[in-house]
């Protein structure tokens, strides 16, 4: 082996490299970015979770106590008057958690210091994210706890806890992490997978020709992209269907809510996707270049979008970034409908979003191929 003929070779490698700036930035800003992004992402910590309060009495104690759930940063509570109006809100996932505080509460923390019966809170909350829900307990108990023992001088001057929680786990009684995962992985598969392979197929045919030939035909830039993203979805939608099969049947875990709207909403979104992928195979020149962009562009969005990691969790800033993101809308859309039984009165939002960012990701991608004609 010639040392001096490796070194040449090394050395144009390396000025090869140099000379392309994409991977150039890639090779620096990856490792860099996930870094950072894991750094805040990869968390359990109990953040600004969204409290919602059902109090009864109204008191200074119960005002007190409610002080406290606010003060640390951990929760923000959220005023609601009625048990219905708190139902409601966990289901639509207005709020994570919630505390009842009864109306004779004031009349019991005042016993409790003679031998009396102890006040008694109610604390619910949504156990689809099994391990933010198990840390919202803990939190909630603590806090409860500490703000009893000091509301509560038992006889002797001696201190004991003055308030009783009791818990109630909604949609995930079990706490089981399985059909978190099954409704999040549709929008992993269908954030990475339907980019990709729409990315990579445009560009190749527009390398081979074939697609230039398709732009010289009467058929309008709609039509041809139509035509490019219906047996795509098509494809893709059965996809959807078929995943939903076998984790009924294989895995147990079936949707709550309905399957047909599921799926609906399921395939609204691989057409979003396949639009993102349209979008990337147009400003790529080679299928090389189009693979590497939908990694770089689909990689962070289902590593921030809450496949994994609870966006409440987040930093306030980047709560506010994913938010633009159509795959955290989907993964929030398909977990409800999984694990809360929900409906499109309870998720039209989500819903109005995916359609909307659809539309103006068709129109881009339809711009963007007619101007490379």
């Amino acid at each position: 082996m010639s040392w001096r003929r490796l070194r040449t070779l090394v050395l144009r490698e390396i000025r090869a490299t140099l000379r392309d700036p994409f991977t150039a930035s890639i090779l620096v800003a990856v490792p860099l970015g996930t870094l950072l992004l894991f750094n805040s992402i990869l968390t359990t910590e109990v953040r600004h979770a969204a409290l919602g309060v059902c109090d009864a009495t109204a008191s200074p104690a119960s005002r007190r106590l409610v002080a406290e759930l606010r003060a640390q940063g951990t929760f923000d509570p959220v005023a609601l008057r009625t048990r219905t109006a708190l139902d409601e809100a966990l289901r639509r996932g207005r709020v994570r958690a919630a505390i009842v505080i009864p109306p004779d509460f004031d009349r019991r923390l005042a016993e409790v210091g003679r031998g009396g019966v102890r006040p008694e809170v109610q604390v619910i909350y949504d156990g689809g994210e099994a391990v933010l829900a198990a840390n919202i307990e803990g939190y909630l108990n603590a806090i409860v706890a500490r703000v009893g023992a000091v509301l509560v001088d038992a006889p002797g001057g001696g201190r004991r806890p003055g308030i009783e929680v009791t818990t109630r786990v909604l949609f995930n009684p079990t706490l089981d992490g399985q059909v978190f995962m099954v409704a999040g992985v549709y929008g992993f598969v269908f954030s990475f997978l339907t980019v990709l392979i729409t990315a990579v197929s445009v560009v190749g045919e527009r390398l081979a020709g074939t697609f230039d030939q398709l732009q010289v035909t009467p058929a309008t830039s709609v039509e041809i992209l139509l035509g490019k993203l219906l047996p795509l979805g098509a494809v893709f939608a059965f996809d959807v269907l078929l995943m939903a099969l076998v984790a009924g049947f294989g895995l147990g875990v079936w949707p709550r809510g309905s399957l047909v709207f599921f799926l609906g909403v399921s395939s609204v979104y691989v057409l979003v996707s396949l639009a993102i992928g349209l979008v990337i195979s147009a400003t790529s020149g080679t299928a090389s270049e189009a693979v590497q962009r939908s990694v770089l562009f689909s990689i962070p969005i289902i590593q921030l979008s809450g496949f994994l990691f609870p966006i409440r969790s987040m930093p306030g800033f980047l709560q506010w970034i994913v938010e633009a993101f159509p795959a955290t809308h989907y993964i929030r859309v398909s977990r409800a409908i999984y694990m809360r039984a929900a409906g499109p009165a309870d998720l039209w939002g989500d819903l109005l979003f995916i359609g909307v960012v659809g539309v103006l990701l068709f129109a881009l991608a339809v711009r963007t191929l007619g101007a490379r004609a």
